[in-house]
């Protein structure tokens, strides 16, 4: 059964790196194209939201016909959320994403794919990025051992 875990694990990569150029080849990975989609009333560049709709035409069925199997090839099981309800965490982590995203322009799949291009802003962003993620695990893990 190790094939099965190589297997997954050389799947995974070429799902990354497909994912990676996709969003090379959309812009997604160029923070001015972004930050242009999201300034209607300056230089608005509307052509991000053709790769959004793209990708939700590619995604539905997708997840349509996932939804109708018992389990993945790969693993014992679906991992679905269990979570449904909106709640303020929720929210308030969706603010952050956002008002992350208006400012720079990134979110972090684009911004691990910007890192080749070596520019020493995407850095200080995937930094500040994976420090915000540790902060929030710290901070989650104190909530729910004093809730405990």
């Amino acid at each position: 059964m190790a094939w099965v875990a190589d297997m997954a694990a050389v799947l995974s990569l070429f799902c990354g790196l497909l994912f990676g150029l996709g969003l090379l080849v959309s812009g997604m990975a160029n923070p001015a194209k972004v930050l242009n989609f999201l300034d209607v009333l300056g230089p608005w560049d509307p052509s991000l939201a053709f790769v959004m709709g793209g990708a939700i035409v590619v995604t539905a069925p997708g997840f349509w016909l996932l939804r109708r199997r018992s389990a993945p090839h790969f693993a014992p099981q679906f991992n679905w959320p269990s979570k449904t309800d909106i709640d303020g965490r929720l929210l308030s982590g969706a603010a952050l994403f956002g008002t992350g995203w208006g400012l720079v322009g990134f979110c972090p799949g684009p911004a691990i794919v910007a890192i080749s291009f070596g520019n020493p802003r995407t850095f200080i962003f995937v930094a500040a990025m994976l420090a915000g993620m540790a902060a929030a695990r710290a901070l989650g893990q104190r909530i729910n051992n004093v809730v405990a």
